[in-house]
């Protein structure tokens, strides 16, 4: 059964990706795959806050922290397709671009989970 709520809470994940991917993608032009990027940081936003309430308060049931935390999180968070983005701006020959997405994205990801640990903390 848990697998099953996994497979569901990635398949939502999965689909949340996609529609805030191309709803970011179709406002914004420009070669910077700011969609990538705004999933990143809002996924890594809601992995410090879901991981505050449900490892360090225990507040989040522990039924639901794999599909969410794995299954939803896990699929919705895509550093794979940071990494081909990337590659793909080097390859295009926009290395600053590039570069700009490698590191504004591992930095602003820290930043976003420090801000959603410690809104998850604040929490009760």
């Amino acid at each position: 059964m848990a697998l099953a709520l996994v497979a569901l809470g990635g398949a939502a994940g999965a689909a949340a990706r996609y529609l805030v991917d191309g709803w970011v993608t179709q406002r914004v032009v420009g070669a910077f795959p700011f969609g990538t990027l705004v999933v990143n940081m809002s996924g890594s936003l809601v992995v410090g806050v879901l991981f505050a309430l449900a490892i360090e308060r225990d507040v989040v049931p522990a039924g639901i922290r794999a599909p969410v935390m794995i299954g939803f999180i896990g699929a919705y968070t895509t550093f794979s397709t940071l990494v081909l983005d990337s590659w793909r701006l080097w390859e295009g020959g926009a290395v600053t671009l590039a570069l700009l997405n490698l590191v504004g994205s591992s930095v602003l990801g820290i930043v976003a989970v420090v801000i959603g640990l410690s809104l998850g903390r604040a929490v009760g």
